[in-house]
């Protein structure tokens, strides 16, 4: 989604529908999903019966406080339906503008030998198409045979367009996006309707959100604090007959209606749409409001090292050779080794070669068979036709393919190894049959900012790992200059999985960040699981969120829109159960005081008259909602501190606020309702 597109999210077609839908969903059957606002219409219906008929009731004496507690109520139930509107129609916006990003394409279909023009919607599970520059791709798929550049800002909003080619973990494509360059042979990988942009207009509706357990929870907590009260209010009934006061059924109707948490229970349901919706501003799509939630409880993350700490490329910066070897024999042999290795690492061997002044263009023709990386081997090299072998690699690989061979290893290797690897670097020793000529010192980067994030992330509690196949040397380096907590040097797959469970089984939520079919089990292990969307589809399918912008760290952002979703429900939960004190001193006072004059003490707020008073009590506790619903869609403002000094002030600031706030609230609306009464 692009920068532009969010920007006309908030319009005013969308204010206008959600008013339309906010009175819609003054149906019954739809409200009883709501049951705090389902009572308040309750309330609202059981009013208007007695404007009505007042002669059933015997009120009519007090039909117009009547008919102003009977709008107050309205208001306040289309103002809850407002809220959970106006959210829900941001999705939709995001939805429709998602929506006109797709169209039917034509594909060339390839069967056999035979390219067919076909529609997009024809092409199924499994098709092979040919894509050339300036085409849309017709579907999500993998690329199997080709290299070309992608222009994905319909995706993503980002203009720079990315290379994606056959084999590895940059060979996902996404339908509707365009090749500016070169020609790529694309597998599809899903059915008409099952796209992945089909899922995330689907999932960014937001309509069809999942209550997530913790929503739940707090939707239990409201219910039954509903009927607490509600039982509290009917007592009061009997009670005031004892007392032989003149206590009216509106007027219970308005303590009740003040006294269950309607701030929080008709700000619910939009707090929950609007935190998925913040998620997929950032360009991340969560498959679930569960992900964002979750997101929130993090205790320890997961991080792969490159492309996430570092930026991945890792680039020939020197050539250092073993005691007796000429550094220029040692540069020869790295360039033949590395001739055919297309990888950026080989490349820029030639690279480093050429800058120094020292690449003889003569070895260029140097023919062979290349020898290609192999997780088994860990080296690649040629083998050239006068029977001699040359191989670049890792250092202890290297070091036993020469010994396989009766060769002697240099007793420098080791200790240059150690030297590059200290300094944060990768060592590729080179070995020609028996003899090893030195080392190519490979030098990744970590990303600025990187420890003040991971600084960040320790403040808010949370535990980083970095995953990394880099021998321990060089990965205790990276990890101490990144700034992360722990580190698990030469990972596998299992390795990533194995300190998945031992977190998870000691109590702790988990995330994991990754790209490669190689990380499909961790991140569908992983309590929250980012895979990136230019990785694999394997990878996205195990993910339960997607970033479109294929920036690993930024899992940083999703936990704080997380903690931000958590902290709004409990801020607002907060300042919802604390309003109740002020109502208290409004309420009880106007209800009592004349069948017990001592009563009168109770009205701090010296109200104008009972009256006045419940009706005051009453219209702050509609108008609330809405002045809330900013604050619901945006989020609390969120700073990483411990959860102590968070819940310290959490209530300082929504608990003090939520006393104090309605104290003067109600007392500003009685001096206006008293000179209207």
């Amino acid at each position: 989604m692009s920068k532009l597109q969010r920007k006309k999210l908030l319009t005013g077609p969308m204010v206008r529908n959600a008013v339309k839908d906010s009175v819609v969903k003054l149906n019954p059957i739809t409200l009883l999903k709501n049951p705090v606002m389902f009572v308040v219409e309750i309330g609202t219906v059981l009013v208007l019966v007695m404007i009505l008929f007042p002669g059933y009731f015997g009120a009519a004496a007090s039909r117009g406080f009547n008919i102003a507690v009977f709008l107050i109520l309205l208001f306040t139930v289309l103002f809850a339906n407002f809220a959970e509107a106006l959210a829900e129609g941001r999705g939709k916006a995001q939805a429709n503008s998602l929506k006109r990003t797709k169209q039917d394409i034509t594909a060339r279909k390839v069967t056999g030998t035979v390219v067919k023009k076909v529609s997009s919607s024809e092409l199924r599970k499994g098709d092979v198409v040919i894509v050339s520059q300036g085409e849309l791709i017709p579907g999500d798929g993998e690329v199997i045979e080709g290299l070309a550049s992608v222009d994905e800002s319909a995706i993503t909003g980002e203009s720079a367009p990315v290379i994606k080619e056959a084999g590895g973990d940059f060979n996902s494509v996404t339908g509707g996006t365009r090749v500016v360059s070169d020609e790529i042979k694309v597998r599809i990988t899903s059915d008409p309707g099952e796209s992945f942009l089909d899922r995330m207009i689907s999932l960014v509706e937001g309509a069809e959100r999942q209550k997530t357990p913790n929503e739940i929870a707090l939707n239990t907590l409201l219910i039954s604090l509903t009927l607490i009260f509600l039982i509290v209010v009917v007592t009061l009934r009997p009670i005031a007959d004892y007392l032989h006061a003149d206590l009216e059924i509106p007027v219970l109707i308005a303590l009740l209606v003040c006294l269950i948490p309607t701030t929080i229970g008709g700000l619910l349901s939009a707090i929950g749409i609007a935190g998925m919706d913040r998620v997929t501003q950032f360009n991340v799509l969560a498959m679930s409001g569960k992900a964002v939630e979750a997101a929130g409880d993090i205790n320890t993350m997961i991080l792969d090292k490159t492309g996430t700490i570092t930026f991945g490329n890792r680039m020939a910066s020197e050539f250092i050779p073993t005691a007796g070897t000429a550094e220029e024999e040692l540069t020869n042999w790295a360039v033949i080794s590395s001739l055919k290795d297309e990888t950026p690492e080989g490349r820029s061997v030639l690279e480093l070669a050429k800058a120094l002044g020292r690449l003889d263009e003569s070895l260029l023709q140097t023919a062979g068979e290349f020898i290609e990386f192999k997780a088994e081997t860990r080296m690649s090299g040629m083998d050239l036709p006068d029977g001699r072998k040359v191989r670049k690699g890792a250092v202890d690989a290297v070091r036993r393919w020469v010994m396989d061979q009766q060769g002697d290893v240099p007793a420098d290797l080791v200790a240059i190894g150690e030297q590059v690897s200290r300094l944060g670097g990768t060592p590729l020793a080179v070995a020609v049959d028996h003899r090893v000529l030195g080392v190519i010192y490979l030098k990744d980067t970590v990303k600025p900012g990187m420890k003040e994030r991971f600084e960040e992330l320790r403040q808010m509690g949370i535990k980083t790992i970095m995953c990394t196949g880099d021998n321990p040397l060089t990965a205790a380096t990276i990890a101490k200059e990144a700034g992360v907590d722990d580190y698990i040097a030469e990972s596998t797959p299992e390795d990533k999985i194995a300190v998945i469970r031992r977190e998870q089984e000691a109590g702790k939520l988990v995330a994991m960040t990754g790209d490669g079919t190689n990380d499909a089990p961790a991140l569908a292990q992983a309590d929250v699981g980012l895979a990136m969307n230019s990785g694999t589809t394997a990878a996205k399918e195990a993910a339960n969120m997607v970033d479109l912008d294929s920036d690993p760290s930024k899992i940083i952002e999703v936990v704080a829109i997380g903690k931000q979703l958590l902290m709004t429900r409990g801020a607002l939960t907060t300042f919802s159960i604390s309003n109740d004190i002020a109502k208290y001193f409004a309420i009880i006072p106007a209800m009592f005081t004349v069948a017990i004059p001592q009563m009168e003490r109770l009205n701090v707020m010296h109200l104008g008259s009972p009256s006045s008073a419940i009706l005051s009590a009453l219209i702050f506790n509609a108008i609330i909602i809405p002045l809330l619903i900013p604050l619901a869609m945006r989020g609390v403002s969120y700073k990483p501190m411990s959860s102590s000094r968070l819940l310290a002030r959490n209530l300082l600031l929504y608990g003090l606020g939520g006393v104090v706030v309605p104290f003067l609230g109600i007392k500003l609306i009685d001096l206006l309702v008293s000179i209207w009464i």
